[in-house]
């Protein structure tokens, strides 16, 4: 199958990896990639698209972060001990139940469980679109790496905004006229 380099809102499920307490701690900044990432989780509601959200070792980096739990229902929350969440008991069955053959990721940190558990979704076969200014790393370098090594396996690598565009397609109706406040 032909990977689609648009994100379809009935084709896509946005996943959000791993934005925890701890993580606020080293990763600097990390107010952008938080702000774009409630913009996609703002903009998934509006539209009707799935969010599915996991943290790593919860016991030790701590839950959700406040400012992206409160947008998340409880349900939406599949903790983790793997890096790649593809690697945990129910989890891409949990993702499967979507029916959703693109998966739009967001999270921290891009080079250890954004990257691992992007690849493994294109390993079992979904369309992975990350979205550059919704993931982070401590060091700028392992960051750019891992966004290289996402286009190399076929990932598309995106904004936030691009995505929110894209799921939306036109201006001039309800939905749109909801989304334009997330987006200013």
């Amino acid at each position: 199958m032909r990977h689609r380099l648009v994100p379809r809102r009935e084709d896509s499920l946005l996943l959000v990896i791993d934005i925890q307490e701890a993580m606020l701690k080293v990763i600097d900044p990390w107010e952008e990639p938080v702000r774009r990432t409630n913009q996609l989780i703002e903009a998934a509601g509006i539209l009707g698209i799935p969010v599915l959200a996991t943290e790593q070792y919860p016991k030790g980096l701590g839950p959700t972060v406040p400012e992206v739990a409160k947008n998340l229902g409880p349900s939406a929350i599949f903790p983790k001990e793997h890096f790649s969440a593809c690697l945990e008991e129910g989890f891409l069955d949990r993702v499967r139940e979507f029916s959703r053959s693109q998966i739009v990721v967001t999270g921290m940190e891009t080079h250890v469980c954004v990257l691992q558990t992007g690849m493994d979704l294109l390993a079992n076969g979904f369309q992975v679109q990350v979205v550059k200014n919704a993931v982070a790393s401590r060091f700028r370098e392992d960051y750019q790496t891992a966004l290289d090594l996402f286009r190399q396996a076929g990932a598309v690598v995106t904004s936030a905004e691009i995505v929110i565009f894209q799921w939306a397609r036109r201006s001039n109706t309800d939905e749109f006229r909801k989304i334009l406040p997330v987006v200013k």
